[in-house]
């Protein structure tokens, strides 16, 4: 799968080339076309963790405990019992709907319910690459995996569920958001995991690395374990679209292999529409609905594994 990036020029909207006649529609040319709005919903920068406003306290608070709790042993204890894929069968729909009740507390551009920041990132996506329905379908279910914030599945804390995730079992990068609190997690003077390397290779393929436990991870889980027809690209931007120590700063670089390095050109493309559509402008779940449902008949089988 091929990919062409042109850098986009923030001050100039150009329209999405069109897929040739008898072309790839998986191949994707990124024009720019999406503004990215001069603030969030609070009227600050986007992902300004020092900027004074009502989330600051809560989200710092947040990446502390994350932080500190984040262990290679604990990750590898959350994938084995997740990964069963024992506590439930629902359809996407259904997971969507049980998202109404929670609000990211590491978050601090938005405060609203989850099914907005779904609807609004795929709507986004969806009006700029109109051809690419797999994207817009990732778009919509990268974050069904804070289901985990449910009781029913087990009431998780927003620590092990939310937030920027970083590799576990080796060094934590400085780039890492509040990286001060990792000195004081186990890991970070354990010699075992806090090299370069630590307990992998040089281009191992991110697919070998245990990424901290949350959302991103476990809806990874689902959707390849539930056999969706998604695309590598579309599981990679689940798993990873938190991951902004990579796709941001241009950490960990060292443990991707050429899949990955691949997989990543479509991430950057996902993450603007992830990150910039957040506003308080609701969107007609009813009217995009439809839409939506013949997407996941398409990717997903009427039930999962959850």
């Amino acid at each position: 799968m091929t990919i062409t990036i042109e850098q986009p020029q923030l001050d100039a909207v150009a329209a999405e080339r069109k897929v040739p006649a008898g072309g790839d529609p998986a191949e994707l040319v990124l024009d720019g076309g999406f503004v990215v709005p001069d603030a969030n919903a609070f009227g600050n920068t986007f992902r300004d963790y020092d900027a004074e406003s009502e989330r600051k306290k809560t989200v710092e608070e947040f990446y502390e405990v994350n932080h500190i709790r984040q262990t290679h042993e604990f990750v590898s204890r959350m994938r084995a019992e997740y990964g069963r894929l024992d506590r439930t069968e629902m359809g996407i729909w259904e997971c969507i709907e049980l998202l109404n009740e929670f609000i990211d507390d590491s978050d601090p551009d938005l405060d609203m319910p989850q099914i907005e920041h779904l609807l609004q990132t795929a709507e986004a996506i969806r009006k700029d690459y109109p051809h690419q329905d797999w994207l817009h379908l990732t778009g919509l279910i990268h974050d069904l995996g804070k289901v985990l914030l449910h009781p029913s599945f087990g009431e998780l804390p927003q620590w092990a569920v939310v937030g920027d995730t970083f590799p576990v079992g080796c060094a934590y990068d400085e780039c890492n958001v509040h990286f001060k609190y990792f000195n004081e997690n186990p890991d970070y003077h354990n010699p075992k995991f806090n090299t370069k390397l630590g307990v992998y290779s040089e281009g191992c393929g991110l697919e070998k690395v245990l990424m901290s436990w949350g959302h991103d991870d476990y809806m990874y889980l689902v959707a390849k374990e539930n056999k969706t027809t998604l695309p590598s690209a579309g599981l990679f931007i689940i798993r990873y679209h938190s991951f902004y120590p990579l796709h941001k700063h241009g950490a960990y670089t060292h443990l991707m292999n050429d899949e990955d390095k691949e997989n990543l050109k479509w991430l950057h493309v996902f993450n603007k529409y992830d990150l910039y559509s957040k506003s308080n402008v609701r969107i007609d779940v009813e009217k995009v609905k439809p839409y939506y449902m013949s997407l996941i008949d398409k990717y997903f089988p009427a039930k999962l594994r959850w």
